[in-house]
């Protein structure tokens, strides 16, 4: 899937696109090169933020301090670094959950 690269360090980046306030979390599909994540969180004092973290450590089945958000904090567009899956077990997860 395009919206993962993997990284040298056996980790993975995933491009998200959040839209935040929606009616329930879940995956609503592609977003150019990114996959659109709808989260029932405001976009207020990184509350959306954390509702992605949670969403996505629960998918992939891995703790929340494995992942971290390295660019887009303060936008829709965000760039989450994810330590401990392979990049097919990651993709059959995302696969599974669109």
């Amino acid at each position: 899937m395009e919206c993962f690269t993997e990284l040298p360090n056996n980790s993975l980046s995933l491009n998200v696109y959040v839209q935040p306030r929606a009616s329930r979390n879940k995956f609503a599909g592609m977003h150019g090169k990114a996959v659109k994540l709808c989260i029932t969180a405001p976009p207020v004092d990184d509350k959306a933020n954390g509702a992605v973290l949670i969403f996505l450590s629960k998918l992939f089945g891995i703790p929340k301090s494995a992942m971290h958000i390295k660019s887009g904090r303060q936008g829709r567009n965000k760039q989450i670094i994810i330590s401990g899956p392979s990049l097919a077990q990651a993709e059959k997860a995302l696969e599974a959950a669109l």
